[in-house]
């Protein structure tokens, strides 16, 4: 780790959150992270993870009960600026009326750092973010990437012992998002630092996250690794959010899983299942007589580098694959589909 602080194990307890009017945006949660950890906070608006985020912060308290506990301290009562924790926010909160350097030196400036050391921070910053070249710029004069890294600079400035990120990367076109992702898994490892991420955005948590918080109605549906919640969800709302999933209905009989299309072979199948579940990479086309189900394509989606198809089978809704993009499909086709039993579930 570059910085002298030692990265920070963070502990929530009971903690629920009720608004003034009575909404209740929290149910009581527990929560251990890690020291040195990535941990996203995922879900859809309104699930609580911002309201995690920020009583983690000391922006919010929780309700009575609730406790947080950094390093196994109390610091529940304790505000923003007593915790020492960086916060990013989706706005970035940047001062207009500053340079890019006085920016990232408020924090610093707040702590009556001297003046030499202050400089030496803030030259150690605009390096650290590749932006030296824009020291003197207003803040209207960048563009929203390089506000980004003005926000993460001023966040890290102080050397927080945890950095809270809340959608950080919203405002952004896609392009460029992808690229400070990349840029900020890369920052986060080299620092080694505690790091809370809020976003909505699959992607994003799958690429930055040690582990996930999958958040559902103020409620926790499940923790874990990116590869177990995209692999092993545990409720159907994870399996829905998460990533694409395909949906078959039938029964079990004789070792397989059998459908009005056909029949998927599946040894391990539970008993009483009446759904199949399946991601679009453990689909492939097959001939028919290699085939275990056949179906007609609704819709095909060419994206350069391979085509979405939308496929017919029966169901409530259509299945989606994924084909090489070589090959030209029209709406109408028919098809034979062939599925890895290894990608199959059911809850």
């Amino acid at each position: 780790m570059t910085d002298s602080m030692k990265p920070l194990a963070i502990t929530l307890t009971g903690c629920a959150k009720t608004f003034a009017d009575g909404t209740k945006a929290l149910e009581p949660l527990d929560l251990v992270i890690k020291s040195g950890e990535t941990l996203v906070l995922l879900g859809p608006s309104g699930c609580g993870k911002t309201t995690t985020l920020r009583i983690i912060a000391g922006l919010e308290q929780p309700d009575a009960g609730g406790t947080v506990l950094f390093d196994g301290e109390d610091v529940t009562p304790l505000s923003i600026e007593k915790r020492n924790v960086g916060m990013v926010f989706q706005s970035y909160a940047l001062f207009p009326n500053m340079s890019v350097a006085e920016n990232i030196g408020y924090g610093l400036r707040l702590r009556k750092t001297p003046s030499a050391a202050l400089r030496a921070r803030v030259n150690e910053m605009l390096g650290m973010m590749r932006i030296e070249k824009l020291a003197d710029r207003r803040i209207d004069q960048l563009s929203g990437g390089q506000r980004q890294r003005v926000a993460l600079a001023r966040a890290l400035a102080v050397r927080p012992r945890a950095l809270l990120l809340d959608e950080p990367l919203t405002a952004l076109d896609a392009k460029l998002r992808d690229a400070l992702r990349i840029e900020i898994d890369e920052l986060l490892r080299r620092l080694g630092i505690t790091a809370v991420y809020v976003t909505h955005d699959q992607a994003e948590a799958m690429a930055l996250g040690d582990r996930i918080v999958v958040m559902e109605h103020g409620k926790v549906a499940q923790i874990g690794t990116p590869r177990d919640i995209y692999q092993r969800p545990a409720t159907l709302f994870v399996a829905d959010f998460i990533g694409t999933m395909n949906r078959v209905a039938g029964h079990v009989a004789g070792g397989a899983f059998v459908t009005s299309a056909g029949s998927i072979p599946w040894p391990e199948a539970p008993a009483r299942a009446t759904e199949a579940m399946f991601r679009p990479q453990d689909v492939s086309i097959a001939d028919d007589g290699a085939a275990h189900l056949k179906g007609t394509i609704t819709a095909a989606f060419f994206l350069g580098d391979r085509t979405r198809l939308a496929v017919d089978v029966g169901g409530d809704k259509p299945l989606i694959l994924e084909a090489a993009a070589r090959r030209d499909f029209s709406h109408g086709d028919p098809i034979g589909l062939r599925i890895d039993p290894h990608g199959l579930l059911s809850l």
